[in-house]
């Protein structure tokens, strides 16, 4: 039994509601995209429940259940696949949070959770921060995808058990950090001390009074969520006995590979924005199918648009989704077996993830051909794999690249 190599397209928010605007349909419903439905004529479909039906899953723990890992029982925190992602190396006792540059007033009130997605001079911020002494702890910050940056507390006493500063609403205050238990105390202590020492840092940056100068929104703050530690995790690469490779423009899916013991590779162009070069991407997760068994390549641009509200922007991003697939089918073999799924739903009215269930379409030589025709979700809800969880996703592929291993004699 010859075992198949495994291409995994993962798009990231894809998953939608239909629309009044759209005429009732969801962005993929309304879309012409004959690559993608291609290769749901020509496989297995059903529709994915990262986590489980009506859960609202995060980008973390939807990915951690996609590679067959239980979310309840690893998850630790967003911060520290963060931190992985942004290339910091955490130590025993390190608590590490994901954060966004953000603009705030005098008073500390939010004006823009994102500084108005600042993509430039972020690197120039951080590096003012980094190494930043708070007492007896020390903060070590590096630059993330355009406005987002991660923040790795080292020293003694440490506990991740913290209340996160990020308010999340505009018009809303930094939040202080609080201990969820009386081991956290000197963890809150320093995370309200990096606050309050950010913000005299950053808003006299030259880089942000440049922004000003512009009439851009100053990066001006750091708000902080997901406060965790290093995962305890056996990679993927143990586990299903196969060689791994990762493709993804944002910190914190590159840093999430690296967890899982995968190698991650660079490409030209893969900025984790709207612009990334999705046909760069699709060229080296080919060059990567010739070393790897497993080759992952994510696309974050659908949750973006989902994020901002923007069905017409995701419409665009799937109709280059479409051309990446084309571009792949014309060098797929008959050794590769493609999934293509998502890792939650970013409806576009909701301007947040959902609990929504996502599309999953197998395509390869011996998958049993269902009477789907398209890549959406009604069409899914139609397949012959029904309805799975995330944590089924992996042992499906398995299965269908003839990787599987006999449960029992």
């Amino acid at each position: 039994m010859d075992a198949r190599k495994i291409l995994l397209v993962i798009f990231d928010g894809l998953g939608d509601r239909p629309l009044t605007e759209l005429g009732h349909k969801t962005p993929l419903e309304a879309t012409p995209k004959p690559n993608l439905d291609w290769f749901a004529s020509n496989g297995v479909n059903g529709l994915v429940d990262p986590i489980a039906p009506g859960v609202a899953a995060g980008s973390d723990t939807s990915h951690l259940a996609l590679f067959g890992y239980d979310p309840k029982e690893v998850y630790t925190g967003r911060g520290p696949f963060e931190a992985a992602g942004v290339g910091i190396d955490m130590e025993p006792g390190d608590i590490a949070f994901r954060g966004n540059f953000a603009s705030v007033d005098e008073d500390l009130k939010l004006t823009d959770r994102r500084a108005g997605r600042i993509r430039e001079g972020t690197e120039e911020l951080a590096k003012a921060l980094d190494g930043l002494k708070l007492g007896r702890i020390k903060a070590n910050v590096r630059e993330g995808t355009e406005h987002r940056v991660a923040v790795v507390l080292r020293g003694r006493g440490l506990s991740p058990k913290v209340t996160d500063t990020d308010p999340h609403e505009i018009g809303e205050t930094i939040q202080e950090s609080k201990p969820l238990e009386s081991a956290a105390r000197v963890t809150a202590k320093a995370v309200n001390a990096f606050t309050q020492q950010s913000y005299k840092i950053l808003k006299a940056h030259p880089v942000n009074r440049a922004r000003v100068a512009k009439g851009e929104p100053p990066a001006n703050a750091i708000v902080l969520r997901g406060a965790g530690i290093f995962p305890d995790l056996v990679p993927i690469t143990e586990r299903f006995h196969l060689t791994a490779a990762g493709i993804a423009g944002v910190a914190l899916i590159r840093g999430m590979f690296r967890t899982f013991g995968m190698d991650v590779i660079d490409v030209r162009g893969a900025t984790g924005g709207l612009d990334t070069d999705m046909i760069a991407k699709a060229d080296a997760a080919m060059d990567a199918l010739r070393t790897h068994d497993l080759v992952v390549l994510h696309v974050k641009a659908p949750d973006l648009c989902g994020h901002d509200g923007k069905a017409s922007e995701k419409i665009r991003v799937i109709e280059r989704m479409d051309a990446m697939m084309g571009h792949l089918k014309a060098m797929l073999s008959t050794e590769v077996v493609v999934a293509l799924t998502a890792d939650h739903s970013t409806p576009v009215a909701l301007k947040d993830h959902s609990g929504d269930p996502v599309p999953l379409t197998i395509f390869g030589e011996g998958v049993r051909v269902d009477d789907v025709l398209n890549f959406d979700e009604r069409s899914m809800a139609h397949g012959a794999l029904g309805r799975l969880r995330g944590t089924d996703v992996m042992n499906v592929l398995l299965n269908a690249s003839n990787r599987m291993e006999k449960y029992g004699a």
